[in-house]
C-alpha cells in the first residue's frame, strides 16, 4: 500500500515522530530529521491529501475526567448483511468509541466508555438492545488498561 502512495523513508519517519509527539513544530521536526521545516510542511500536506494523516488528536486521561468504566461488547447480528445498518445506528451512541467488524464469535466488537456502571447499563439495555438486527451481546468489563500504543510504522518500511 505504501508503495502505491509513493511514501519514502522520510514520510515514515515523519509519521512515527508525529505519532509520538503531534505538538512538535515543523521546524523542530525538520532539525531532528535533518531536513527543512518547509520540507516537513510539504510532506505533511501530502500525507493529509493521501488520507494517511487524518488530523491530530489530544490524548486525554479519561479516568481523570470521571470515566471509570471501559467495556468491550461482542455483538451478534441476526444476519451479517445487517452490519452497515447496525453500524450506522451504533455510531449514534456517543459512549461507543470504537467499533470493528470482526471474524470469530462476534459479528462486531465495540469499545464503550462510561462514567459508571449505571451509565453502562443504560447504554446496554436502553440503547444497544433496541437496535434492530442485533440478536444478542456479550459484555466484558476492563479492569485495567495495561498499555495503549500506536503501530511502529518504521518497522514496516523497507528501503
Amino acid at each position: 500500500m505504501a508503495s502505491k502512495l509513493n511514501l519514502d523513508k522520510l514520510d515514515f519517519q515523519i509519521i512515527q515522530e508525529m505519532m509520538e509527539n503531534a505538538e512538535i513544530s515543523y521546524a523542530d521536526l525538520g532539525k531532528k530529521l535533518f531536513v527543512s521545516g518547509g520540507t516537513i510542511h510539504v510532506r505533511i500536506k501530502k500525507l493529509q491529501e493521501y488520507g494517511v494523516v487524518k488530523g491530530t488528536k489530544l490524548s486525554v486521561d479519561i479516568k481523570s475526567l470521571g470515566y471509570d468504566v471501559i467495556a468491550f461488547v461482542g455483538i451478534f447480528l441476526e444476519k451479517s448483511s445487517l452490519y452497515d445498518t447496525v453500524a450506522k445506528e451504533l455510531k449514534k451512541i456517543p459512549e461507543i468509541v470504537r467499533l470493528n467488524y470482526t471474524t470469530g464469535n462476534y459479528s462486531m466488537f465495540a469499545e464503550i466508555v462510561c462514567k459508571d456502571i449505571q451509565q453502562l447499563r443504560l447504554v446496554l439495555h436502553d440503547e444497544l438492545q433496541k437496535i434492530k438486527g442485533i440478536e444478542r451481546t456479550e459484555t466484558l468489563i476492563s479492569l485495567e488498561e495495561s498499555f495503549s500504543r500506536n503501530v511502529m510504522v518504521m518497522n514496516n518500511f523497507s528501503e
